[in-house]
């Protein structure tokens, strides 16, 4: 892997950027304080994941943690940056949440590697991602509704329901009682267990099927998929696919068929 070209990328202090081909693996670089989310890291989240929109060389993003855990919440040495008054703790709160909208807003796939802790906003984190493979270490709970706070946070009230059902949702946002991975699995909320060694292996294999879809086609096939979720109306998310097959027609479909009819792989860059 190489140090991703980024304007930014000279600054990174509490993440490390890697590039494979289209592949970017961002690593949380915590881990004396297991990748603890405190106020610089945030911000380095926030602004790695707002460059990706622009990015066309970016087709699908790893995000995993350094060390014994993925995230372990929020730093709790941070906490009086968020107690010194509502307007204070308010703007924080909502930069912190401004980090998973901007995950689901790029339009890269984002798979996430668990492996330890994941919990409180590092669980956030996870939910945001499409698609989760979890060590069998793994562990995952609603951190915050043990220490005073509700369990809606980050967007969890948003994607926990819609990943295990309301009624497991409301049993773990109700008491941040833990999951671990077989659980975690059977609940349908990650993807896969595999073992420690075996997550980026895992990861990239899934991310090498993903770049076997036209540029074009995965983006949008994101899009779609996070708008048939947000509304119940099946003429909208039909006109919505209909839009993003209509793109995809001239400009790859021909490479697409053809590719598949000599069994070998699209050349899509030369389709554009």
């Amino acid at each position: 892997m190489t140090q991703a070209p980024s304007a930014t990328a000279n600054t990174w202090r509490l993440i490390e950027v890697q590039r494979e081909g289209a592949v970017e693996w961002l690593t949380l670089a915590r881990p004396d304080q297991f990748n603890a989310l405190n106020l610089d890291l945030t911000q380095e989240l926030y602004d790695y994941f707002g460059s990706l929109p622009d990015r066309q060389d970016v087709r699908v993003v790893v995000l995993r943690g350094a060390g014994r855990h993925f995230c372990a919440g929020y730093d709790l040495d941070d906490v009086d940056q968020l107690t010194v008054s509502l307007d204070q703790g308010l703007r924080l709160q909502r930069q912190l949440s401004a980090v998973v909208l901007r995950m689901r807003r790029c339009p890269q796939p984002i798979v996430g590697l668990l492996q330890g802790a994941a919990c409180g906003g590092g669980f956030a984190l996870a939910l945001g991602c499409d698609v989760r493979f979890a060590a069998p270490n793994a562990r995952m709970n609603v951190a915050m509704a043990k220490i005073g706070l509700t369990g809606c946070d980050m967007g969890i009230s948003y994607f926990l329901p819609r990943a295990v059902g309301p009624a497991v949702a409301a049993e773990l946002m109700y008491t941040g009682r833990f999951v671990k991975s077989e659980r975690a699995l059977r609940i349908g909320l990650v993807n896969e267990v595999v073992p420690e060694e075996k997550l980026t292996e895992t990861a990239n294999e899934l991310a090498q099927e993903m770049l076997a879809m036209s540029p074009v086609g995965l983006r949008l096939t994101k899009d779609g998929l996070a708008m048939a979720q947000e509304t119940s109306n099946l003429a909208t998310v039909i006109a919505l696919e209909d839009r993003g097959q209509a793109m995809c027609f001239e400009a790859f479909m021909k490479e697409g068929v053809a590719a598949f009819r000599e069994k070998r792989a699209p050349n899509y860059g030369a389709a554009q």
